[in-house]
C-alpha cells in the first residue's frame, strides 16, 4: 500500500523554543538580529514550504539470523544490528519519505553563500526542524494506522544513523514513484531537496516505541542529539 500526504505550515508542530536552542539561545531570548530574522522567517514559512510526504507499508518482511539485515519483498537492507533488533518484532515495516520543499532549501543555502549568512542559517534551523515537524506527522498517520489494527509502532529510523548506511537510500527510494513528493536522489544518496526525510516505521503487536533513542546512536555530532541536550 502506498499513500501520499500533504501539509500546509499550520498543520505541523515547528515548536519556536526549539528553534531558539539550536539558534544556541536556550533560554528563550534571541538577541539581535536573531529575533527579527526569525520573525521574518516565520512569517514566510508557508509561502516558502512544500509540505509532502508517502507512505509505503508492507507485510513481506523477513529479519535474517546475522540480525542486521531486514528483507523487505526480496530486497535486503542491512541496517545495521541497532536498527534490526529496534524493528524485529515488527509484523509489518513502513517506508517513508517526506520534504520541506525546494524553496526552502534553496533560500538557505544561497543565502549561506551569499550576503546574507546569518538569515541563511535561521532558514537552515528552520527548514531542519520543519521537515522532522513533516515526519513527526507522517509518524502520526502511521500511528492511526496501527490503531485500527490494534497494533503499536516503533520510533522512526533513517539511513546515515545508527550504523545504517546512507548508501541505502536508492533501495529504499526503489519502493517509491519516481521523484515522489519532489524529492530525487544523488549518485551518492543524498536527497534533493536537502531538508527531506526518509526511512522505516516498524509495527505490530509486540514492538516499542522509545521516547528518546539518542543513547542507542554512537553519532555525536547530530543536530538532534545536541537539541536533545538542550531540553
Amino acid at each position: 500500500m502506498i499513500k501520499e500526504f500533504s501539509y500546509s505550515f499550520n498543520e505541523i508542530d515547528v515548536n519556536p523554543r526549539d528553534i531558539n536552542v539550536l539558534l544556541g539561545y536556550a533560554d528563550d531570548v534571541l538577541p539581535e538580529p536573531f529575533s527579527d530574522y526569525l520573525a521574518e522567517a516565520m512569517k514566510k514559512a508557508d509561502t516558502l514550504s512544500d509540505l509532502r510526504g508517502v507512505i509505503y507499508w508492507t507485510n513481506d518482511i523477513r529479519f535474517s539470523e546475522k540480525k542486521d539485515t531486514i528483507s523487505i519483498e526480496g530486497a535486503d537492507f542491512e541496517v545495521g544490528r541497532i536498527v534490526a533488533k529496534e524493528l524485529r518484532n515488527s509484523d509489518s515495516i513502513v517506508l517513508f519519505a517526506c520534504t520541506a520543499g525546494k524553496e526552502i532549501s534553496d533560500l538557505a543555502k544561497n543565502l549561506l553563500l551569499g550576503d546574507d549568512p546569518v538569515l541563511g542559517y535561521v532558514y537552515n534551523v528552520l527548514g531542519s526542524l520543519t521537515v522532522e515537524a513533516v515526519a513527526d506527522k507522517i509518524h502520526q498517520e502511521v500511528r492511526e494506522m496501527s490503531v485500527l489494527s490494534d497494533e503499536l509502532i516503533t520510533n522512526r529510523y533513517s539511513p546515515g544513523y545508527c550504523q545504517w548506511s546512507l548508501g541505502e537510500q536508492h533501495k529504499l527510494f526503489s519502493f517509491f514513484p519516481e521523484k515522489c513528493c519532489g524529492i530525487s536522489l544523488t549518485d551518492s544518496a543524498l536527497m534533493q531537496p536537502i531538508k527531506s526525510v526518509s526511512g522505516f516505521i516498524g509495527m505490530g503487536k509486540k514492538v516499542k516505541y522509545r521516547k528518546y533513542t539518542c543513547d542507542l546512536c554512537s553519532l555525536t555530532e547530530c543536530f538532534y542529539r545536541n537539541r536533545q541536550k538542550e531540553r
